[in-house]
């Protein structure tokens, strides 16, 4: 009886020591995501966006470069490209029952899952003053 207690503790330690390692590696897995997503965003990763129709399977539309993706719209796929010049330019794309898209990292981004940045943008910060009432 002693034994089959003594497996049944090696077995639950075991049980919650694999447990542990799947929940550290998808919080692990989200913050890369997240950091991915946010190196996108400033333009540092190379994207391929293909919008294909559905019906006849050909590409309609195709972006290559820095390229950011706003999907929150069901029905609009917005796409801001970051020229050499330094100059940005808007698509957007109406999404139909007969379309999709694609969006491909081509050469993948040089994230950090334990680094993070806080940007401050100047023209955000309303200026104080502070009084000292003596």
């Amino acid at each position: 009886m002693k034994k089959v207690s003594g497996m049944k503790k090696i077995s639950g330690i075991l049980l919650v020591v694999a447990a542990l390692f799947i929940l550290s590696g998808c919080r692990q897995a989200s913050r890369v995501s997240h950091n991915v997503s946010q190196a996108a965003d400033n333009f540092n990763v190379v994207r391929r966006v293909a919008v294909i129709n559905t019906l006849s399977s050909k590409v309609e539309f195709e972006v290559i470069g820095n390229i950011s993706v706003n999907t929150s719209n069901s029905d609009k796929l917005e796409i801001i490209v970051e020229s050499e010049k330094g100059v940005y330019k808007k698509h957007l794309i109406n999404m139909t029952q007969f379309n999709m898209y694609v969006v491909e990292d081509l050469e993948g981004a040089d994230v950090n899952n334990f680094k993070y940045e806080v940007n401050y943008m100047p023209e955000s910060i309303v200026p104080f003053t502070i009084t000292n009432n003596e």
